[in-house]
C-alpha cells in the first residue's frame, strides 16, 4: 500500500447528485480501468496491485466504486447491473481521454463486456478475471428464482466477507435483460480471459463459452488449473499483470 492509498478517493457527482468514488492516475494511454466484482470495491488486492504496477510503469489507470459500493454513496440494494454499467460509462466518458483497456473481475468481467459493447470506439482491449457473464441465469437454481419472486431478495452467507451476499429482484431482472451468452458478442478488440479451474462460483467452462462467442479473432483464454474464484494469490496477480502488460504492448 502506498501513501496515495491513505488519501481519500476523489468523488464524481452523478446527474442525480449521488457521488461516485474513484482513484485516477495519469500516464501513457490506453488507460487501464479496473471493474470490481459483486459486493467488492476498488481497494481489493488485484485492483491495488495492478494500480501500483501502472504507477511504477507510467501507465494511466482508473479505479472506481459503483454506487452503493466501497466509498461511493448510495445503497447497495438499489444497484442493478444496468445502473452499475452506466456508472462505469459515466466515469469513462467524463474522466478519461483516449482509449481504455478494461480489466473486470467476476461481475466486473460481465460489466466489461457490456461497456465494450456500448463504447466500441473507446475500448482497445479487455481482460476478464473469472468473468461471470449471465450469472443471474446459470448461477441461480429454480428455488432461488422462486424465492426472489416471492421475497424480492435473497441473503446468503459468503466466504469473502462478514456481510451476507444479497441479491435483489431488481438486480436479477437487470442481469437477465443483459445476458450475453445466447449468441455472438459483437466485440472486436483483443480479449484475454483468466479463469481458475477450481472456481466454486464460476464454472471454468464459462470462459471458453465466452471466448467462443466474442466476435474478435484475438481472444486468449488462460486456465489456471489450481486457481480459485478470486485469483488473488501472488502468482495469480503476477499472471494478471503479465497479461495486462502484454496486451498493452501489443496495442
Amino acid at each position: 500500500m502506498t501513501h496515495a492509498d491513505f488519501v481519500p478517493p476523489a468523488l464524481f457527482v452523478r446527474p442525480d447528485g449521488l457521488r461516485l468514488a474513484y482513484r485516477q492516475w495519469s500516464g501513457m494511454w490506453p488507460t487501464i480501468v479496473f471493474l470490481p466484482g459483486y459486493m467488492s470495491d476498488m481497494e481489493g488486492g488485484k485492483a491495488v496491485a495492478l494500480d501500483a504496477w501502472a504507477v511504477r510503469n507510467g501507465r494511466a489507470m482508473l479505479r472506481l466504486d459503483y454506487a452503493g459500493c466501497g466509498a461511493s454513496e448510495g445503497r447497495f440494494v438499489d444497484g442493478t447491473l444496468a445502473s452499475w454499467r452506466d456508472d462505469v460509462l459515466l466515469l469513462i466518458d467524463a474522466l478519461v481521454e483516449g482509449p481504455v483497456v478494461l480489466v473486470g473481475s467476476s461481475m466486473g468481467g460481465w460489466l466489461a463486456l457490456l461497456v465494450a459493447l456500448a463504447r466500441p470506439d473507446r475500448v482497445a482491449g479487455l481482460v476478464g478475471i473469472a468473468a461471470a457473464p449471465d450469472f443471474t441465469d446459470w448461477g441461480f437454481t429454480d428455488a432461488d428464482k422462486a424465492l426472489l419472486m416471492t421475497e424480492g431478495r435473497i441473503e446468503e452467507p459468503t466466504p469473502y466477507g462478514d456481510q451476507p451476499y444479497v441479491t435483489t429482484l431488481g438486480f436479477w431482472e437487470s442481469g437477465q435483460a443483459l445476458r450475453l451468452l445466447d449468441g455472438p458478442i459483437a466485440i472486436d478488440c483483443p480479449v484475454r480471459l483468466l479463469q481458475g479451474q477450481r472456481d466454486d462460483d464460476v464454472p471454468w467452462e464459462t470462459a471458453l463459452r465466452t471466448a467462443g462467442l466474442v466476435r474478435s479473432s484475438d481472444v486468449q483464454t488462460l486456465l489456471v488449473k489450481d486457481g480459485d474464484h478470486r485469483l488473488s494469490r501472488d502468482c495469480d496477480i503476477a499472471l494478471l499483470i503479465r497479461t495486462v502488460a502484454s496486451l498493452l504492448d501489443s496495442l
